[in-house]
C-alpha cells in the first residue's frame, strides 16, 4: 500500500519516493490516531463505569451497570462520567496511531519476509500491533485507570502530572508505571488479533461475494473497493464483540494490577495468575472474571465500529489507498 501510494504520488508530483514514503507514515499515523480518539470519545462514560465495577469500588460495587451510570452523576456530577478521560485522550491518539500503522506494516512484513498470508497473517499482525501499541503507551493507561477509579471527596491525585509524580515517588519508580503490563500484553494479543482478524475477514468476504451491495469505489483511488459506511460499522461491531469475549478476564486482572495499592486487597494481586485465582475464588466467574461484561458489550461494539469506520474514512481522506 505504501509503495503504491509513493509511486503514484511521485509520478504526479515529481517528489522523491523517500519523501513520499515519509509523508505516508505521517498520514498513516494521523489516521490511526484520529480513529482511536473518535472511538474512545463515544464511550468515555462507559469506560469510567467499567473501571469502577471491575475493581469493585466500594461506592459502587453493589450496583449494576445501569445503576452505576445513574449513580455517578448524582454523586460526582455529570463530568464524573468523564473522569480520567483527559489522560485517555493523551494516550489514545498515539495508541491508535501506532496500532493501525504497525498492523499494516506487520502484515506486509509477515507476507513479504516470512511468506505468511491469508487469514493467519491478519491474526498475527493484529496481535503484534496491539502489543506494540500497549508497550509504547502503557504508563498513560495506568494514570488514566487511577484517575478514573477516584470518587468525589477521596482524590489521591489532583491531575495527570500529579499522578505521574506520585506513582514515580511511591510505587517503585518507573516500574510503577508498568504494573500489570504482563496481563495486558497477554490479553491484548487475542483481543487485537481477533479484532483485526474478524474485521479483515468480514471485509474481504463482503467485497469478494457482494461487491455491488456492500462496497463502493474509494474516493482517493477508484480502482480500490471499500466497504460502505454502515457495513464498516457492522463489521467493526462484530469484531469488537468477539475479541472482548475472548480477552475479558485478562482485562479484569490487568485493571486490578494497575490500581495496585489503591485496592485494600492489592497484596493478593501481584501477578497475573494470583490475580485471576483470587478474583475467581472470591467473586466467581460471573461476579468476578466477567463482572461488567454486559457493559463491555455495550461499549466495545460502538467503539470498534467507530474505530474501524473512522480509520477506513481517514485512509480515503489522507490518500492512503
Amino acid at each position: 500500500m505504501a509503495t503504491e501510494a509513493s509511486v503514484s504520488a511521485t509520478a504526479r508530483t515529481g517528489m522523491p519516493s523517500s519523501s513520499r514514503k515519509d509523508y505516508y507514515w505521517i498520514r498513516s499515523f494521523v489516521a490511526g490516531g484520529v480513529a482511536g480518539c473518535c472511538a474512545k470519545s463515544t464511550i468515555a462514560p462507559l469506560d469510567r463505569v467499567k473501571i469502577l465495577l471491575q475493581a469493585q469500588n466500594p461506592h459502587y460495587s453493589h450496583l449494576g451497570v445501569f445503576e452505576t451510570l445513574c449513580a455517578v452523576p448524582k454523586k460526582e456530577g455529570y463530568l464524573g462520567l468523564y473522569k480520567g478521560n483527559g489522560a485517555m485522550m493523551v494516550r489514545i491518539f498515539p495508541y491508535g496511531a501506532i496500532q493501525f500503522m504497525s498492523f499494516d506494516n506487520y502484515k506486509k512484513f509477515l507476507n513479504k519476509k516470512l511468506g505468511i498470508s491469508g487469514h493467519v497473517h491478519r491474526l498475527m499482525a493484529g496481535s503484534m500491533a496491539g502489543m506494540t501499541a500497549v508497550i509504547c503507551t502503557y504508563p498513560l493507561d495506568v494514570i488514566r485507570a487511577r484517575l478514573a477509579f477516584q470518587v468525589k471527596g477521596e482524590h489521591g491525585y489532583t491531575g495527570i502530572a500529579n499522578a505521574f509524580q506520585t506513582i514515580y515517588k511511591h510505587v517503585r519508580g518507573v516500574k510503577g508505571f508498568y504494573r500489570g503490563l504482563t496481563p495486558t500484553l497477554v490479553g491484548m494479543a487475542p483481543y487485537a488479533g481477533f479484532s483485526f482478524f474478524t474485521f479483515g475477514t468480514l471485509k474481504s468476504l463482503g467485497l469478494a461475494h457482494a461487491p455491488e451491495l456492500l462496497g463502493k469505489p474509494s474516493s482517493d483511488n477508484p480502482d480500490v473497493l471499500v466497504l460502505k459506511a454502515h457495513v464498516n460499522l457492522l463489521c467493526g461491531g462484530i469484531a469488537g464483540a468477539i475479541a472482548q469475549t475472548i480477552s475479558y478476564p485478562l482485562d479484569v486482572a490487568r485493571r486490578r494490577m494497575q490500581l495496585g495499592t489503591i485496592l485494600p486487597d492489592s497484596e493478593k494481586c501481584l501477578t497475573l495468575t494470583k490475580t485471576l485465582k483470587y478474583v475467581y475464588t472470591k467473586y466467581g466467574v460471573k461476579g468476578g472474571l466477567y463482572r461488567g461484561l454486559s457493559l463491555n458489550y455495550i461499549r466495545c461494539v460502538p467503539s470498534q465500529a467507530v474505530a474501524f469506520t473512522t480509520y477506513e474514512l481517514m485512509k480515503q481522506v489522507l490518500h492512503l489507498n
